[in-house]
């Protein structure tokens, strides 16, 4: 069951989740939601949307690193923008290329990784955590960043497929792959499971994840709704407006909340 997936992750954890149009495992952020979870430091790979938004205003996060948040068309994302303001949560600001690199450091089990393109933003005053180092390899003046390795607690993403051995479907989206190699533990909710052997699969075993990177799955069909889910299901545009409407206040996110949790455990 997802509740007993999201149970396994602790208050105060690191937790990598994925951009939107990925695979973003909604229903397990119900659940996170429900249980009341605190103080986690969220990881977007690279920016996040909703999922974010959502943790924030339950009151679930403490950090979050992230080169955005934000709803797109449906404009800021108003429980992140709330919080920055008033200051109840830290941010780690980044860029879309530091975060991918600092994750590549992570599945690559090295401390650190160079990157180029950050020398002369802002972004080097408030990340007192990046270093700027002479290239050792050149001959002249050639400062590059070095970023600390990011290594999550969990990764945690919906995907579409994954079989009785614990191997999980991704396909093209490789990110997810980054995720759960730089992750110490990678939870994952499905939309079905399949009694096929996915490595075994020619065509397609080049897009699983080995089981040996799975931590644990559940299925949850619709799981990453109201997302877009590709080759599954599109946005709900509907629901995603009605969200970025009722949370620009207080009291509007939290009866927004009450009856999204509320209609879910009715379901079930």
């Amino acid at each position: 069951m997802i509740a007993d997936l999201v149970a396994t992750i602790p208050d105060g954890s690191t937790l990598a989740i994925a951009q939107d149009a990925v695979g973003v495992a909604m229903a397990a952020t119900r659940e996170l939601v429900r249980r009341g979870a605190r103080d986690l430091h969220l990881v977007c790979v690279p920016i996040s949307g909703l999922q974010a938004d959502v943790l924030i205003g339950a009151g679930c996060v403490a950090t979050i690193e992230t080169s955005a948040v934000t709803l797109g068309e449906f404009g800021t994302a108003p429980r992140f923008a709330a919080a920055l303001k008033r200051g109840t949560i830290r941010v780690k600001d980044a860029t879309c290329p530091a975060i991918h690199a600092a994750l590549q450091a992570g599945q690559k089990g090295i401390p650190f990784i160079p990157l180029r393109g950050l020398i002369g933003s802002d972004l080097l005053r408030h990340r007192h955590d990046w270093k700027v180092i002479d290239n050792p390899f050149a001959d002249g003046d050639d400062p590059i960043v070095l970023l600390p390795a990011i290594r999550p607690d969990f990764a945690l993403f919906h995907a579409p497929l994954a079989d009785r051995h614990g191997n999980v479907y991704i396909g093209r989206q490789r990110d997810l792959l980054t995720m759960a190699q730089a992750a110490q533990r990678t939870l994952v909710t499905v939309e079905a499971v399949t009694d096929d052997d996915l490595m075994r699969d020619e065509a397609g075993g080049a897009g699983v994840i080995p089981a040996i990177y799975i931590t644990g799955i559940a299925v949850a069909p619709g799981g990453a709704r109201p997302l877009k889910f590709p080759g599954h299901y599109a946005l709900d545009e509907g629901a995603l407006a009605n969200y970025a409407a009722a949370a620009q206040s207080d009291a509007g996110f939290r009866s927004w909340l009450d009856a999204w949790l509320a209609m879910e455990l009715q379901a079930a």
